[in-house]
């Protein structure tokens, strides 16, 4: 209460002091996050999608997790969307009343033709947001799985008010901040355990999927000069070569890094090393023990 009287390091501090709290709150959920990642990849599994769908910070957040995914996984941009209360401009300026909007909500849900193998993930720090509600009860009525975000007490869920949002939910993650160190400013404790839970929900997701190899992103696309480099470098790291093999493995597998690794550890053909890729569901290291080079995994 008295943040207001202090000096710019003691504020500093007492803000970092409340951010030490969040890691510890979203462990507390990690067993939901676990069952929200289950629903997610079976989902993705089926060609389906993960939608997410949000009001302000919540909102915004679910617009950045979405957009990493392709870059950094190679994923289709239609595998992971994201709906903000307001629309595409809300990402750039607040617009105040967007999240009360319920019809918004059910229309943005509509729009997307989410259906019975599709997963949509509301997040609402204080559960209220009309918009999100309104969302995940038509995503369920269309037979959609659902999950919610939440920095509430999971406790709230059973109250009168929330039944209808409870009922709506597959699944429940309630990352319990505590109070702001600025009242009511949820861009701060409550957008960072959203933020993490995002992360976790999506790289574990991609990581069950095969787009990990090692900790490396073995799937992601050469769209730009970086992630030209950061696919030589995973070539050089998991199959210990050196920059011009890598470069040069990179052509013959067409740009494509899980091919480039299976050809060089393998020791077989693009084409080989695609079959055996495809045979594993595009699982590095089960394309290499089915190749029998097992022990050249990391």
């Amino acid at each position: 209460m008295n943040i207001d009287a202090l000096g710019t390091p003691e504020i500093l501090e007492r803000i970092n002091a409340q951010d030490r709290l969040v890691a510890g709150a979203v462990r507390n959920e990690i067993s939901h996050i676990s069952s929200a990642v289950e629903l997610i990849v079976s989902s993705l599994k089926k060609g389906g999608r993960l939608v997410y769908v949000g009001a302000g910070t919540s909102g915004r957040l679910g617009v950045l997790d979405a957009a990493e995914c392709p870059p950094t996984y190679g994923t289709s941009p239609s595998m992971i969307q994201a709906c903000i209360a307001g629309g595409r401009g809300s990402v750039f300026r607040s617009r105040e009343g967007a999240e009360d909007r319920d019809s918004e909500g059910r229309r943005d849900i509509d729009q997307r033709h989410v259906g019975p193998d599709d997963v949509v993930c509301g997040i609402a720090a204080s559960m209220r947001t009309p918009y999100v509600q309104a969302a995940l009860v038509r995503a369920k009525k269309r037979g959609a799985r659902t999950i919610l975000v939440t920095t509430n007490p999971r406790s709230l869920l059973r109250k009168p008010q929330f039944l209808g949002l409870s009922r709506s939910a597959d699944i429940a993650i309630c990352v319990e901040v505590g109070p702001e160190a600025i009242m009511g400013s949820t861009r701060m404790k409550a957008g960072t355990a959203q933020k993490l839970v995002l992360n976790m929900l999506t790289t574990a997701s991609m990581i069950r999927l095969g787009k990990v190899y090692g900790n490396m992103m073995v799937d992601l696309r050469m769209n730009s000069r970086k992630l030209e480099e950061r696919a030589k470098k995973v070539l050089m790291i998991a199959a210990g070569v050196n920059y011009p093999t890598a470069e040069r493995f990179l052509k013959k597998a067409g740009g494509d890094v899980k091919t480039a690794l299976i050809m060089i550890l393998a020791d077989v053909s693009a084409a080989r090393a695609r079959t055996f890729l495809k045979h594993e569901d595009g699982s590095v290291r089960g394309a290499l023990k089915a190749a029998g080079k097992g022990n050249f995994a990391l």
